[in-house]
């Protein structure tokens, strides 16, 4: 087919791309709290997360329209944001601006009417994300913390929309793996963009590959011990001395490992397809998740 007849991309698809579903596989994180305590097979805990995956997805698609709104003209110079639909102008930026609207009354009225203290979650996410666009994301470090406790913030999000208590070893083995995954975001964005880096994103001139390794190291580093910790203290509380805690610290170990292997490899820039493409990290995740779940409920 010539370029003559190809067809034009249709405004629907251009809308969805700018949702980016593929995105929302980031909110299974909402689920964390419930499943580590070991009350997802409680039918109104499941039914409150699951209300809270959705307005974390319409939240985030409504930043994702609202950031590539304001973003358009950096976007249109970016090897692979230009084809985003709103910077290729399939999408009119006011009708982005109309459904990041919509988008926000779902998640905050559905929010508060899941629970009162999940709304303020969601307001607290959205406050981040929209500081985050004017101004963090041009800021060495505090884009980094930004965006990992947008990740912290859905984890939290879990536990406040079905009321469970905030474990303490859960909120700092959340936060430590979300910088290194973020740091790794940065590294891989460093190593595709090149000598365009800094005119695209200004806080990446900021990155040199030396320190972004050391904080890479930092924060696997404090993922790995901090979770070693936390199954340590899981097992002396459950009331089966269940061995499995511990025995999860191994596909974790591995898990983290191999992830750091592809950021080496300058693999890191899409975190959300990097982690589903790889075969082995996907072997050594569902090996952790079945053991730390077997544990959880053996419990």
């Amino acid at each position: 087919m010539t370029a003559a007849t190809a067809p034009h991309p249709s405004l629907l698809g251009g809308v969805v791309r700018e949702l980016r579903p593929k995105q929302w596989i980031k909110n299974v994180l909402v689920f964390a709290a419930p499943v580590a305590a070991g009350l997802f097979d409680n039918r109104a805990t499941d039914l409150h997360a699951l209300g809270a995956f959705g307005c974390f997805c319409a939240a985030a698609s409504a930043t994702y329209l609202l950031n590539d709104a304001m973003d358009i003209e950096s976007d249109r110079r970016h090897p692979v944001k230009k084809n985003r639909p709103i910077a290729a102008g399939i999408v009119p930026v006011g009708l982005a601006y109309v459904l990041a609207a919509v988008l926000l009354a779902v998640a905050i009225g559905g929010s508060f009417l899941i629970r009162r203290d999940f709304g303020f979650t969601i307001l607290a996410y959205l406050a981040l994300t929209t500081v985050y666009s004017l101004w963090l994301k041009s800021m060495p470090i505090l884009d980094i913390v930004a965006v990992a406790a947008g990740f912290v913030l859905r984890a939290i999000g879990g536990a406040t929309a079905t009321g469970l208590p905030i474990s303490e070893w859960f909120f700092i083995v959340t936060s430590f793996g979300a910088l290194f995954m973020v740091t790794g975001k940065r590294a891989g964005e460093r190593a595709e963009l090149g000598e365009d880096a800094a005119t695209i994103r200004p806080a990446l001139a900021a990155y040199t590959p030396h320190y972004l390794n050391y904080l890479k190291a930092v924060f696997s580093a404090g993922t790995v011990i901090t979770y070693c910790l936390w199954a340590f203290a899981s097992a002396q509380e459950s009331t089966s001395g269940s061995v499995l805690f511990q025995i999860s610290i191994v596909p974790f170990a591995i898990a983290i490992l191999r992830y750091a292997l592809l950021l080496e490899q300058g693999k890191g820039a899409e975190p959300e397809n990097l982690v589903f493409s790889d075969r082995t990290l996907l072997v050594a995740g569902a090996i952790w998740a079945t053991i730390y779940v077997c544990a959880v409920y053996a419990s």
